[in-house]
Order: structure tokens, then C-alpha cells, then sequence
């Protein structure tokens, strides 16, 4: 999917989106913004001593009271319900207790498979005890998507048994639409009323991630927030397993059936081709035990009450993720062990913190206020699956209803002097209309999507604000001016890294330039007569938000429209 850049919209069709005719920044003087105290700001969350920010924590904890106590400083009001500044998260953390029996019978008998060499299968956030034994049925790739042209589901019963998809998703798909369709599947087997899901590789999968290589996975905690009833926050309620199969155990799920499991990966392997689902002669009996540990981690979150008594109750969010990946548990004596995260997340945190005292200076100078609020937020346990975002989705401290826009700091790469930003998700709202004017203020431009294979649409703590209805970007800087050369340089080699550390060469100006920028942007939205709404025609607006209004997007602007589009 390609996006026109929206440098090139008319600046009248900009300044239609945002009514008021003033500067982004608002009336009064311009606030400043510093590199030092950005710089600050890195530096104590990306020091050592905090140990690599993990969820839950000891490190992650610190730096949780240090961005509150920032936001104490700049005046901020406590975002959550009673008063406080963290809204705490429960999380339940799995790990198997035990070997896991897994065996599939059917014409040729009965076949115990090993889990970490045949099959790939992790501890239950939902159960602590499994037995399960249901009929198997292979439906394609597992896409319910027939507005797009693909249903994998039709023509097959799937109520109580377990479901076996091909990984990966056909071609021809807009990118995002296609990673949504991938996020989406195991909700989708459970809509037709599956009760197990079982990924097995097609030969292009298993050049790209072979099993192998994720085979350790299956002695790994998994982690995820718990609601309110107690119960683990899914996306599949239901769907009791999930798992995947080895080609061997893969070949024996399909013995007895009317096509082999070979002649299926055989046709996934030609161009444009689709699979179709048919009933397998096979069950699959699945045993284990999870052990359950609880642990908190709080989101931080911060308020500046708007100004217009019309709008107020009205809130824009801004926010970027405060955890990271913590420490490196194979390191050997001397060697780096922490996972700084420096650049993910520590710059998108210190962007939310000087641009909320940009907000705070400019009121307390002058008065001037934002005319809707203004919600900071630092996220946890987002390098755990999105999770504080999603946990705040679920229960926010503001009726979901009220909520504007959302803006989402993730990793900006300040290695260079950006020209150009880079709102992912930039072509299914008018949010990024509002970025256009703000960034065309600073003379930077707005690029479209420069790796649309990497999905990063749906990949970070926004996404989660989509699939409540919210209109929602993630912003990062561009690959205009050198960039391209520093993010394939940051990603291949420093990206989930432990030199993600302070040894890089960050340029700090472009940190305050980012902040500002990012200011401006948030005072567009907050100040705007009425709120961005989703572009008539997109995918994710008539999924997400069926009944909310719709804009007309400017000439040339390509929403996520798929084939039934």
C-alpha cells in the first residue's frame, strides 16, 4: 500500500480539518524547548542502574516515579480515577509446570509428539489445567474476512474443534489490512466457535522464521493483563489453545484426509494461490499444566484540563511506552547485560515529557490553555504484546467516547537531523492532516510509510486505541536527510540490542526539535473546532468505528480500502 505524502495537500484543505485560524502552537509566545533537559531526561531512564525498564520490574518502578514526579513538577493533574497518577495493571505471568502431552490419532493410529522438537506450544493464561481431545479440520489460512473477498471459514464446521491454519497470509492484500487479518485469527477461529488453533508452515514461512529457531519459545513466560472479573484479557474468549506443529506432526494431522498436508504446502507455494479448508480424519488430544504468577505494573498518566468549557471533557492523548526488554539472562561475566532502550523507548518518553512542560509553561505565562485535555501517558508492558495500552483501552480513566485523537511516540531514531516524520497510520484519519500543518510549521515534511512490510501500523500501543474506534497515529522520524541509512543501520544492529544504550550518537537538537513538533501537534488537535474524524471508505474505520461520522479524504490521499472496498 502507497500513500501520497501529505506535503503535497493543499494547505486549505489542511487548515479545513482544524478550524481555528492560528498557528498550531496557539496564541502567546512560543515555549521553549531544550536539548539538555531532553537529554536529561534519556540519560536517567536509559542508565543502567534501572535495569533495562522490564515490566514489573524494580527498574520499570523507578522510572514510573520519575515521570510522575515530572509530571508533578510541571503542574499536571493526577489522570487516574482516584486521584493518583499510576492506574496499576494486573498481570498474570504463565510458564509450564511439566511436560506437555500432545497426540494426534486418527486412521493410522495413535502419535505422541515432543513439545520443542515436533511442536511448539506454550503455557495457558486461562487455565491452569488442560485436557483437552476434539476433532481437527484445516480451514486455509484462517482469514474471515469476506468484505476483502476471503473466507476460509465457509462451507466448514469448526464449532469445538480444533482448527488448522496455514502461517501467513495469501497475497494481494494491502499490508496493514493484512497484518490486522494475521493479529486477527485466532479471534476468528473462536468467532466460528473453534476451540483450538494449531499454525503450520508453508515452505515461504519457513524460509522466513524457521521452527527451529522458535522452538525456545516454549520455555518463555507468557504474559498478559488480567480484567476486572478476574479473568485474562484475550482477544479469542474461548479459544482454550493455541499452538504450532512441526512437519512431521503436521503430515500426521492430515493422514486420512482427502489431500495431504504435503500437496497443501505443495499449491501454498504457487503464485496468488489460496488453499481451500476441508474436515481432517484426525484428533488432538492436548495435556498441560501452567504455573501462574501475579505481578502489577501502573501506567502512568498525567492531565492538562482543557480550557473551553464546550470541548474540555473532550481529551487528546499523548503517550509512548516506558518499558523496555530489562536484562540479558545469557550474558557471561563483563559482558553488557542490560537492555537500555535508549532510543525505544527512553526518547519517546522524554518527547511526551517536554512537550507536557511546553503545555505547562505556555498556560502558566500566558493563560493559554488547550481548548480539550490533554492525557499524557507512559504505557507498560508494551515489548510484551501491547499490553498497558491495551489494559487502559479496556478500563481508561476517560469514557473511551471522549477521546479525540491519540498520538503514539515509539522509538524515534535521533541519529540525524530529521526533515521528514513518518505518521504510521497516516492515511485512515484526518489526525494526520493535523501533523501535516503542524510539521509543514517547522518546514518538515510528512513521508508516507517507508516499510510497509513491516506493519508497524498495527505493531505498537496505538493499535490498541484503533480497535476501540479512536482515530490514532504512531509518529517517528523520517528517512529523508541520511535517515534511511540510520534506521536499517539502527534496526540491524542495535535494535533490541544492548547497545541500544547511550554510547549512540544521539543528536539531542533533533530531540527538542522532535518534542516541539510533537507539541504542535497536540495543540492542533486539542484546539480544533471539531474532532478528526476516519476517512469515508477505510477498512479499519468501517471495522472499528462503524457508526461514527466520516471525512471525505483529500485528493490523492489512499485510505486502507481493501477488495470489497
Amino acid at each position: 500500500m502507497r500513500f501520497k505524502p501529505f506535503a503535497a495537500i493543499s494547505l486549505a484543505t489542511v487548515l479545513g480539518a482544524a478550524a481555528p485560524a492560528q498557528s498550531a502552537a496557539g496564541g502567546g509566545a512560543e515555549p521553549a524547548f531544550s536539548a539538555d533537559r531532553f537529554r536529561a531526561d534519556v540519560t536517567f531512564l536509559a542508565d543502567d542502574r534501572l535495569e533495562g525498564r522490564d515490566t514489573g520490574s524494580r527498574g520499570h518502578e523507578i522510572a514510573a516515579a520519575y515521570v510522575a514526579s515530572q509530571f508533578i513538577a510541571l503542574g499536571l493533574k493526577p489522570g487516574v480515577e482516584n486521584g493518583g497518577w499510576f492506574q496499576q495493571v494486573p498481570f498474570r505471568s504463565a510458564t509450564l509446570a511439566g511436560p506437555v502431552g500432545l497426540a494426534i490419532s486418527g486412521p493410522g493410529g495413535s502419535r505422541s509428539f515432543d513439545n520443542g522438537a515436533d511442536a511448539i506450544v506454550g503455557p495457558s493464561l486461562a487455565e491452569e489445567k488442560q485436557d483437552i481431545d476434539a476433532p481437527a479440520v484445516f480451514a486455509g489460512y484462517g482469514i474471515d474476512a469476506p468484505g476483502e473477498g476471503i473466507d476460509d471459514y465457509k462451507g466448514l464446521d469448526v464449532r469445538g474443534k480444533f482448527v488448522a491454519i496455514l502461517a501467513g497470509v495469501p497475497e494481494g492484500l494491502p499490508s496493514e489490512i493484512a497484518a490486522h487479518l494475521g493479529d486477527d485469527k485466532g479471534a476468528a477461529a473462536a468467532r466460528h466457535g473453534a476451540i483450538g488453533l494449531i499454525t503450520i508452515y508453508t515452505s515461504q514461512y519457513a524460509r522466513v522464521r524457521p521452527f527451529a529457531s522458535r522452538a525456545g519459545g516454549v520455555r518463555r513466560a507468557l504474559l498478559g493483563w488480567v480484567g476486572k472479573d478476574g479473568a485474562a484479557g484475550e482477544d479469542a474468549p474461548g479459544l482454550r489453545a493455541g499452538f504450532i506443529l512441526g512437519d512431521a506432526a503436521a503430515t500426521a494431522l492430515f493422514a486420512g484426509a482427502r489431500r495431504t498436508y504435503a500437496a497443501v504446502r505443495a499449491e501454498a507455494e504457487k503464485p496468488k494461490a489460496h488453499p481451500r479448508g476441508f474436515a481432517l480424519a484426525t484428533r488432538v488430544h492436548l495435556q498441560r499444566s501452567s504455573a501462574w504468577t501475579s505481578l502489577v505494573s501502573p501506567e502512568v498518566i498525567g492531565m492538562l484540563p482543557g480550557s473551553d468549557p464546550a470541548l474540555r471533557d473532550e481529551v487528546v492523548i499523548l503517550m509512548g511506552h516506558l518499558d523496555h526488554l530489562g536484562m540479558r539472562r545469557n550474558a557471561k561475566p563483563g559482558e553488557d547485560a542490560v537492555y537500555n532502550g535508549a532510543l525505544d523507548n527512553a526518547a519517546g518518553i522524554a518527547t511526551m515529557i517536554e512537550a507536557a512542560r511546553a503545555f505547562a509553561e505556555s498556560g502558566a505565562k500566558s493563560g493559554d490553555r488547550p481548548r480539550r485535555s490533554i492525557l499524557f501517558i507512559a504505557n507498560t508492558g508494551e515489548e510484551k504484546g501491547l499490553l498497558g495500552a491495551g489494559y487502559f483501552a479496556h478500563y481508561p480513566t476517560v469514557p473511551v467516547g471522549r477521546i479525540a485523537a491519540v498520538v503514539d511516540l515509539d522509538m524515534p531514531l535521533l541519529l540525524y537531523h530529521f526533515t521528514d516524520v513518518i505518521a504510521f497510520g497516516a492515511g485512515h484519519s484526518q489526525v494526520a492532516e493535523m501533523v501535516a500543518r503542524a510539521a509543514g510549521e517547522m518546514g518538515v515534511a510528512l513521508s508516507p510509510d517507508p516499510m510497509p512490510q513491516e506493519n508497524i501500523f498495527v505493531r505498537s500501543d496505538h493499535y490498541e486505541f484503533v480497535k476501540q474506534g479512536v482515530p490514532a497515529i504512531m509518529l517517528a522520524t523520517g528517512y529523508a536527510n541520511g535517515g534511511e541509512q540510520q534506521w536499517k543501520a539502527f534496526l540491524g544492529g542495535a535494535y533490541h540490542r544492548v547497545n541500544d544504550d547511550l554510547s549512540q550518537k544521539i543528536d539531542w537538537e533533533s530531540g527538542a526539535r522532535f518534542a516541539k513538533l510533537n507539541y504542535l501537534i497536540s495543540r492542533a488537535l486539542a484546539n480544533a473546532d471539531r474532532r478528526p474524524l476516519w476517512y469515508k471508505g477505510d477498512y479499519f474505520a468501517d471495522l472499528f468505528a462503524p457508526g461514527a461520522p466520516r471525512a471525505v479524504p483529500p485528493a490523492g490521499t489512499s485510505t486502507a480500502a481493501g477488495a470489497g472496498h
